[in-house]
């Protein structure tokens, strides 16, 4: 019976010291960030809740959901494309993805994705999403695989802006 109540005092012991490393881990400095002024930015282990929303957002591009799309969309919508596009506002956005949904047929397999946050020198929280994903399209009734990084801002539950950087795979990958 002594044995036992050790075996359970040393768990409970561990599953609270766990929680601590937890709560502890919430504010790990994962990396750093340098704004256009040059100031060096600690970047923090974000929310797993912007993950969620980044996943429900890709599924609702894989599966053609405008409403869903513009119902994740700020108010204040950006995106920067790889080839310099610019999209300003959802409207834009839905414009562009109808077009580039109907023209190559694109679909995300996310490979990872890690939430981070920065706070900036006037205090205001970012927080963002870093996500890799595998991009299948169809161009001219060919198959052509890519491999995009999308980093993307959320704010209160919404993607206020994103950034995608993007690659084509070779044959071996």
């Amino acid at each position: 019976m002594t044995a036992l109540s050790v075996i359970i005092s040393c768990i409970n012991t561990e599953s609270s010291d766990n929680a601590v490393e937890e709560a502890s881990e919430k504010n790990s400095i994962i990396g750093y960030d340098i704004s256009d002024d040059g100031e060096k930015r600690d970047l923090e282990v974000g929310s797993l809740s912007n993950i969620e929303i980044w996943e429900n957002y890709i599924k609702a591009h894989n599966e053609r959901d405008f409403n869903a799309i513009k119902s994740l969309d700020s108010d204040s919508f950006e995106a920067r494309g790889p080839k310099g596009e610019f999209i300003d506002g959802i409207d834009a956005h839905i414009e562009f993805l109808t077009q580039w949904f109907n023209q190559n047929s694109p679909t995300w397999k996310i490979k990872y994705t890690i939430a981070n946050d920065v706070t900036t020198k006037e205090g205001e929280l970012r927080e963002w999403v870093t996500a890799g994903h595998d991009l299948m399209l169809t161009v001219e009734g060919k198959e052509v695989n890519a491999s995009q990084i999308i980093d993307a801002r959320i704010t209160d539950g919404k993607i206020q802006e994103f950034f995608v950087y993007e690659r084509l795979k070779g044959e071996n990958e």
